[in-house]
């Protein structure tokens, strides 16, 4: 083996030259490792504000009256007016829509020529009958022809109040070709108009009853469960955002609907001149044994075997560690956490597939609300894998 060393060559026994080349190598790489920067990984983490009240379900409706009356004739005709739309307000007696009576009209005359004919009959079996009385007293006709006249007289009788009361049900059903609110309310939809031949009992106008009102809400079957009758509950309002009543779940649908498999729920509103009907409002409600936990975002969920993890960030150290928790359940916007987290927590709320143990960190200079008065959130970018790979010596 030879060495170079000062511009010349020397023979050195084959131990000492591979000794030679590892001593080399070895102050090669101390002094890559000394030159080269430790690595602090810039990380997006979530500050806990303190725990929320439970899961908390959200569903949108409407507001609506909680009596509506769908009002139609209760005879068939044809429409000749229609006297109130959308939005009116309407009182009892008022008329608010007319069929065609012409028809009508010619029964009411046939029903009462009916009952003329009737009554004219009645008397003449009448007559028919003292006669007979009359005659059998003297023993001039038989029993059985005075008991003819009698049933005669008694089949008259009855044909006479079948005549009135025939002549009694066309009158009605005249009267009927008028249709009246029966209540005070509003107009909220006609189906209707001048021109339509409609069956009886086919829906015209819309009324919604003045009085108390509701919100009408669907809530899918995971969460029917949650709402019963009397159950407390949060009304908010999109027209306002300081209009929050208080109220109460009055009915709950028996079965879901066919199309939309969700369930009808309605709550009961107490009065407020503020709220009108239409209103789009927004109905919460805790859902039935909730405990409270800490909301963070999903990607901020880790797994080490089988337990789930949260990397928390040490604020003195600049480190990061994986903490075990429990998992309460799942929500629209992350997961909830019932153990394992305490408030004031600084949870890695991305890139958890890059943390170690006692990792060293960067934390971003400002924290930002995303959770509302529960969580902040302190943004910052989480390098790639490559850019990782780049940072490394």
């Amino acid at each position: 083996m030879f060495f170079i060393g000062n511009g010349r060559l020397a023979f050195l026994p084959k131990g000492m030259a591979v000794a030679a080349a590892l001593t080399a190598l070895t102050a090669c790489s101390e002094e890559k490792k000394a030159e080269a920067p430790e690595v602090v990984r810039p990380v997006k983490v979530t500050e806990l504000a303190g725990p929320d009240n439970g899961r908390m379900l959200v569903y949108s409706g409407s507001v609506k009256a909680r009596t509506e009356m769908n009002l139609g004739f209760r005879v068939a005709g044809k429409i000749t007016e229609r006297s109130v739309d959308i939005g009116d307000r309407v009182t009892p007696g008022v008329v608010l829509a007319r069929l065609d009576p012409a028809d009508l009209q010619l029964a009411v005359r046939r029903a009462e020529a009916d009952l003329s004919a009737a009554e004219k009959q009645a008397e003449i079996s009448e007559l028919a009958y003292r006669r007979a009385e009359s005659l059998h007293s003297k023993n001039i006709t038989s029993q059985s022809e005075l008991e003819q006249a009698s049933l005669a007289r008694d089949q008259a009788t009855s044909t006479r109040q079948s005549a009135v009361s025939a002549l009694e049900q066309a009158r009605n059903q005249a009267a009927y070709t008028e249709l009246k609110s029966e209540q005070s309310g509003i107009v909220t939809s006609t189906s209707a108009d001048i021109g339509q031949v409609v069956s009886a009992g086919t829906p015209i106008v819309t009324v919604a009853v003045d009085g108390s009102k509701e919100v009408q809400i669907a809530v899918p079957e995971m969460d029917v469960a949650h709402f019963k009758p009397g159950k407390t509950v949060k009304a908010r309002f999109w027209s306002s955002a300081d209009l929050v009543l208080d109220g109460k779940v009055r009915e709950v649908a028996g079965s879901a609907d066919a199309q939309s498999r969700t369930f009808s729920i309605r709550v009961s509103l107490p009065e407020d001149p503020r709220v009108l009907l239409g209103m789009t409002a927004t109905i919460e409600a805790t859902a039935d044994n909730s405990v409270p936990a800490y909301s963070i975002p999903l990607a901020a969920l880790g797994k080490k075997g089988d337990q789930p993890v949260v990397w928390i960030v040490d604020r003195s150290k600049a480190t990061v560690s994986s903490r075990p928790v429990t998992v309460a359940d799942f929500s629209d916007d992350g997961v909830r956490i019932s153990k394992g987290l305490s408030t004031g927590d600084l949870v890695v709320s991305a890139g958890t597939q890059f943390m170690k143990e006692d990792m060293k960190v960067r934390l971003p200079e400002t924290v930002s609300s995303r959770f509302g008065s529960v969580n902040s959130l302190t943004t910052a970018s989480v390098p790639s894998e490559r850019q990782d790979e780049e940072q490394r010596p």
